[in-house]
């Protein structure tokens, strides 16, 4: 079955350069329909006329439904977004469309009015995806709590929406008028990889900022641990993460290198742990020691930042009795947990003077022996009376 072409085919046997040609000849073909069945040709175009002001009208009526009032963050300032994208060109093309294959007008015509809604088609297809894709990336920075960086990403993020999607609707249009693409998308793709290779460590970079700033790893102000690196986020660049060393010196590191490695994100501490152990002397009674939990978990527990957590006998050590004692503070700040850590330790210092344990410390106690070896015992060798002594 024979297909009537385009009128406006620019393949290699007409083209363009006949333009004036093929515009004569639709403008006849017009102009014999309308005279050879202008019933036909006035129901098409009103039929088109109306279909054109019926979509026009759900426009405006979903544009109303869903209100202007809505950001991105909802489903209906998303929606709305892409309803009022929607040309109006797209509309009158589609309903010319919708009326054309309806009324049956000369192949001519009908092969222009359906060249125009492929066209248009296109063209509105490019911006539903453009605005679909930048409208996820707005949405995102709508929520995102670094809005300074994810801006100076989002223009780059337009770019690149910009240059993949109206190149596909360019090339899809010139298909459709006839031109063979093949070389030009050959090319395109040779040219990308070239430029792939070329730029390779600029677009990781690139892509790896974009991950740290849509994923969230961390973000600027945060303190962070990378490798022997340990300071605070001063800015999340399109290339490189600044940080801030304790120490005081600016570190600058590459993105992708950045992700490649652990990251400690210490920002992000709700609690901070703090293990102690403390040694008591074995001449402690066991009444005494039975008694350190509890006389722990309360000196803990009567600190609002803090949790306890658990105080138990673990070792006999060379020379005390030792206790590990762990417990928690709310916050992130070090300095919450070392003023506990500190607070606790001299609350347990002066409640165990107040009981009378000791702590621990390294000693060596000398022992005397008799001439057959046997430990004279201390107490026992005082308690005797001199040798020889008479009662």
């Amino acid at each position: 079955m024979a297909t009537t072409p385009h009128p406006l085919s620019v393949g290699v046997t007409g083209g363009l350069l006949n333009l004036p040609g093929q515009v004569e000849r639709l403008t006849a073909n017009t102009i014999g329909w309308l005279r050879t069945d202008s019933v036909a040709a006035m129901i098409g175009i009103g039929g088109a006329v109306l279909i054109y002001l019926v979509f026009i009208g759900i426009r405006f009526g979903i544009c109303r439904l869903l209100g202007t009032g809505h950001d991105v963050t909802t489903w209906q300032g998303f929606v709305g977004r892409m309803v009022r994208r929607t040309r109006s060109v797209f509309l009158g093309a589609f309903a010319a469309d919708i009326a054309a294959h309806a009324a049956a007008p000369p192949g001519a015509i009908l092969g222009f009015v359906t060249l125009v809604f492929t066209v248009a088609a296109a063209v509105q297809g490019a911006i539903w995806v453009r605005e679909f894709i930048l409208g996820l990336v707005d949405r995102r920075a709508a929520i995102a709590e670094d809005k300074a960086a994810l801006a100076s990403a989002g223009g780059i993020i337009r770019v690149l929406v910009n240059v993949v999607v109206w190149s596909l609707a360019f090339i899809l249009v010139l298909d459709n008028l006839g031109v063979n693409v093949t070389a030009l998308v050959a090319g395109l793709g040779v040219g990308g990889i070239a430029i792939g290779l070329a730029a390779q460590g600029i677009f990781s970079d690139l892509f790896a900022a974009l991950a740290i700033l849509f994923d969230r790893p961390f973000r600027v102000g945060d303190t962070i641990r990378w490798g022997s690196v340990t300071g605070k986020v001063e800015a999340i660049g399109l290339k490189t993460v600044r940080i801030r060393s304790q120490s005081g010196e600016q570190v600058v590191v590459g993105n992708t290198k950045l992700l490649g490695d652990q990251i400690w994100n210490l920002a992000r501490i709700e609690e901070r742990q703090v293990v102690m152990v403390i040694g008591v002397t074995y001449q402690t009674s066991s009444d005494l020691l039975e008694a350190i939990p509890a006389e722990v978990a309360a000196i803990v527990s009567a600190r609002a930042e803090c949790r306890f957590d658990r105080c138990h006998f673990v070792r006999f050590a060379d020379s005390s009795l030792d206790f590990e004692i762990a417990f928690f503070t709310h916050g992130q700040a070090f300095t919450t947990m070392m003023d506990a850590r500190h607070a606790i330790g001299l609350a347990i210092l002066r409640r165990f003077n107040e009981l009378g344990i000791d702590f621990a410390y390294p000693t060596q106690v000398a022992l005397t022996a008799r001439a057959d070896g046997r430990v004279i015992d201390p107490p026992m060798a005082l308690a005797a009376p001199p040798q020889g002594a008479t009662g």
